[in-house]
């Protein structure tokens, strides 16, 4: 992958003035001359459609180094995902196995399909204070770094035009032969991500190329995720191939390991 090279946005042409128009969608702020973040929502569908959504449901394969290192191997390999769009919250479903898991901010649940509890944590944020790289996880553990990044990648580019959320353009950069617009997104405290401050840079079609950040329950991680096999599903445009990999320095991507590799299947509006 070429290095990329840092653009001034003075640089950059062609931004149409039509995209202008101060965006807003029920439960959102309204965002005036962010032209960025309008083009990125309407490359993927629009909240128009979006608002008409309540949740996504994902077939997945979820593997990578990461699992491995955390003692939990193909513990993702084969799981249904039901994101909501509205609340944070996320539904794991274990094909073939009695079992499913619901992760919320203060609280990951695993029960039996009856609904008998088999483990829950609140406050399972607190429980990774301490941990070093190689310290296994459990499996209420892997649910809750599982929601907060399930939900957040779901839910991008339309979960920036929620109130609270801070976007800023900044300098664009060149991979290949494409330039690469940057968003900087700093999050609300009240929603549970990666870590506050988060980067999505966008290709000239206005489609999410990679989603740049570090991983504070991983003592400050770094990835680099690339989203590409966009589909329109039911006239939502959703990536359906994920890659994630480290960085070092000035987003120089780590090439080996492979950290994480999400692989999605049917995918289903709800």
């Amino acid at each position: 992958m070429s290095i990329p090279v840092v653009l001034n946005t003075a640089e950059l042409t062609s931004i149409s003035l039509a995209s202008q128009i101060p965006l807003r969608q029920p439960g959102t702020k309204t965002i005036k001359n962010n032209e960025l973040l309008y083009l990125a929502i309407t490359a993927h569908g629009g909240l128009d459609r979006w608002n008409k959504v309540h949740a996504i449901k994902v077939a997945a394969s979820i593997t990578g180094g990461i699992w491995f290192v955390k003692g939990k191997g193909d513990f993702l390999k084969n799981v249904v995902l039901t994101v909501e769009t509205r609340s944070e919250r996320l539904t794991v479903d274990f094909p073939g196995q009695d079992k499913r898991a619901i992760f919320e901010p203060n609280r990951v649940v695993i029960e039996t399909l009856d609904g008998i509890l088999i483990a829950a944590r609140d406050d399972p944020e607190e429980s990774f204070e301490g941990q070093k790289r190689e310290t296994p996880w459990d499996d209420t553990q892997v649910i809750y770094f599982l929601g907060e990044a399930l939900w957040t990648y779901l839910n991008i580019p339309f979960l920036y035009a929620r109130e609270g959320f801070v976007t800023e353009e900044i300098a664009s950069i060149k991979v290949g032969n494409e330039i690469w617009r940057r968003l900087r997104v700093a999050f609300p405290d009240n929603v549970k991500s990666h870590t506050r401050e988060q980067i999505s840079c966008f290709g000239p079609d206005g489609l999410l190329r990679r989603h740049d950040y570090t991983v504070d329950i991983l003592g400050g991680a770094t990835g680099l995720n690339y989203a590409s096999s966009y589909r329109d599903v039911a006239g939502i445009i959703v990536p359906a191939t994920r890659r994630v990999y480290a960085y070092e320095g000035d987003y120089q991507l780590v090439k080996e390991p492979l950290l994480v590799a999400i692989d999605m299947g049917e995918i289903t509006l709800l």
